[in-house]
Parts: structure tokens; C-alpha cells; sequence
């Protein structure tokens, strides 16, 4: 039978419980010269959530670069699917150069590789401005969160979200045009989220990144799904990241909504790309993300 349940905010003390663990995700202990160690979380999912993953490489290359140099762009591939269990980072210093700075990060676990990511930062420069207009689409108030939704669906999730899926966590993801997970309609290749941290985080703008990096990775490759009526919950396709990129135009913070709108201009080949891009309430643009994803079509 399903359970119905109150669909009010979580207590401000909860809240902020979800979110320290989020950042304690991202707290990585040294464990040698240029290495890291981290926890992973499970979300339900069979292997450990990619965002994960790119947040902590994040986290670990940034650890060995000054603080008045931030990130600008990372470039990522996922080569195996990870463990519920701690991942190994190992940076490599590639480059030091009068503005910009190169790093290598490669995640082990079991002695196997699982993902390997390029990161660059840049030194603050003045340049030429410009961006693309945020899509005019409602704001995040009134809007139903995907942990709401789960909630409403009960028992009629798939056993394995049944837990999971309806747990709280550290970060809400609201759609803009809500889709049914379980029997989604056929829809352009196009989707937005509002996106933000449930409690304040720490002013700590490379935690700030590494969070949107985590998040980046969740809904991407639903774009590529809508046209043809697949679901994750669903069960009727098999998903995987291949690779991820992003770069950040903006300084933001995470735990004010973003927009995150997303696009797939192109499947074939039991492969995917998708596209997104991030902005501010006041429109700004602030980050863009990239990435190719296996979809197999189960069935």
C-alpha cells in the first residue's frame, strides 16, 4: 500500500545535516604526496553516482593548485563503473605557467582505474563579456521537487529506489516542466531544473564548484531520453556516462537556485550527447557542461 507523507520542507536541522554530509563527501584526506582519499555515498544506484566522482577529482586537483588560481574547465572520462566503497585520487602537476595551470587526476579503486579527468586553472584577467540569455521559463517557487515526486509514487517505484529514492539529500532538484518517471510523455530533446543546496554551504568558492560539478551530472542525459519515452525508473534503458566536460565562466554560489537547462543534439550508436548550461536567478551564465553517455534500449 502506498504511504502518504507530508510534503512539507524538511526541519531546518535536517537540512543542514544533509548538506554537511554532502560537503564531508567532498573532504578528502591526504594519503601521500599529490594523493587523496575519499567516501563514497549510495544513492540507490548500482555504481557509485559520476557526479561523485567528479566533484572529489575536483576537489583533489584544486588541492594542489593556489587558491587565487581557480578552476575554468575539466575534462573527464569515465573508463569503469565505481564501488560503493572509498576511491583513490593521484594528481599529477602537468603544468605551472605564468596564468594558467594544468593538472591530471586519475581515480583507483581495487587497484583499477575508473576515471581519469584534465583540469585547468586560470589567474583573474579582464577580457571581452558576453553570454547566451537564460531561457525564459518560471522560476522555482511553487515548483515540486523530484524527492517530492518520488515520495508520491510509494510503492510504485522499483524496488530499489523504494529507500533510496526517497531519502532527502543535500542537494533539490526542482523541474521546470515535471515529467511522469514512470510512464514519461514524448518530449523535444530539452528539459531545465532548478538546482540549489537544501542549507547554507561554507564561502568557499572551490567548494561551491565542486558541488556544480556534482550536480552537473544529474538529468544530463535524461535530454537524450525524451524523444523516444525512456526512463531511468522505468527500467527500459541502460545508462552510463562516457565522458563529461565543463567549464566556468562565473563565480555563483549553490546554495542560491540555478537554472540548469539541458539539450541532446544528437543520438546514434548506442551513444548520446547532451549539453547544458547554468544560470544565476538574474540570468548570468555560469557554467556549461558536456557530455556522452551510453543509452542502450532494453528490450
Amino acid at each position: 500500500m502506498t504511504e502518504f507523507h507530508d510534503f512539507s520542507e524538511p526541519p531546518e536541522a535536517e537540512q543542514a545535516r544533509l548538506v554537511a554530509e554532502l560537503v564531508g563527501l567532498m573532504d578528502l584526506v591526504p594519503s601521500g604526496e599529490d594523493c587523496f582519499m575519499a567516501q563514497s555515498e549510495d544513492l540507490g544506484t548500482p555504481a557509485v553516482f559520476g557526479g561523485q566522482v567528479l566533484g572529489q577529482a575536483l576537489m583533489a586537483a584544486s588541492r594542489t593548485v593556489e587558491a587565487d588560481r581557480p578552476v575554468h574547465s575539466m575534462h573527464a572520462y569515465f573508463l569503469l563503473p565505481g564501488e560503493h566503497a572509498p576511491i583513490a585520487y593521484a594528481v599529477d602537476r602537468v603544468r605551472d605557467g605564468r596564468s594558467f595551470t594544468t593538472r591530471h587526476v586519475v581515480a583507483r579503486q581495487q587497484g583499477r582505474t575508473i576515471f581519469e579527468m584534465s583540469a585547468s586553472f586560470q589567474t583573474a584577467a579582464d577580457g571581452i563579456e558576453h553570454q547566451d540569455a537564460m531561457p525564459a521559463v518560471p522560476g522555482p517557487d511553487g515548483l515540486v521537487s523530484e524527492l517530492q515526486q518520488r515520495i508520491a509514487l510509494g510503492d510504485r517505484l522499483p524496488a530499489p529506489w523504494q529507500v533510496k529514492g526517497q531519502q532527502g539529500h543535500g542537494i533539490e532538484f526542482r523541474q521546470v516542466d515535471p515529467l511522469d518517471p514512470l510512464h514519461p510523455a514524448i518530449r523535444p530533446a530539452h528539459h531545465q531544473l532548478w538546482v540549489r543546496a537544501v542549507a547554507p554551504l561554507p564561502d568557499e568558492p572551490l567548494l561551491h564548484r565542486a558541488l556544480l560539478a556534482y550536480a552537473s551530472d544529474h538529468g544530463l542525459l535524461r535530454a537524450a531520453m525524451l524523444p523516444h519515452g525512456l526512463s531511468f525508473l522505468r527500467g527500459n534503458v541502460r545508462a552510463a556516462s562516457l565522458d563529461h566536460a565543463m567549464w566556468f565562466h562565473r563565480d555563483f554560489r549553490l546554495d542560491d537556485w540555478l537554472l540548469y537547462s539541458m539539450d541532446s543534439p544528437s543520438a546514434g550508436g548506442a551513444r548520446a550527447l547532451c549539453r547544458g548550461s547554468f544560470f544565476t536567478r538574474d540570468g548570468r551564465l555560469v557554467a556549461s557542461t558536456a557530455q556522452e553517455g551510453m543509452l542502450r534500449v532494453r528490450g
